[in-house]
């Protein structure tokens, strides 16, 4: 996992490079009450807080995330 910022965006690249699927905490703590939201869906995940963030990737999967301080509706459903 790495973190790309230019000026206020932050974004969350999270990579795994095994054929197997993957857990992961994260310590994303300096970032609480942030929204991860997804880049290509615009899926927004829960709010990180003090905990270790949880996630689980596939085989070959990641994760893109932009740190949003606003709650974003893409991806919302009602």
């Amino acid at each position: 996992a790495f973190l790309r910022e230019y000026e206020d965006d932050l974004v969350l690249c999270v990579h795994n490079f095994s054929r197997f699927a993957q857990p992961t905490e994260l310590d994303l703590r300096t970032f609480a009450g942030r929204h991860p939201v997804e880049l290509i869906g615009g899926v927004r995940f829960p709010a990180i807080g003090e905990l270790p963030y949880l996630l689980t990737l596939a085989g070959h999967g990641f994760y893109w995330f932009r740190l949003s301080r606003v709650a974003s509706r893409i991806g919302r459903r009602r």
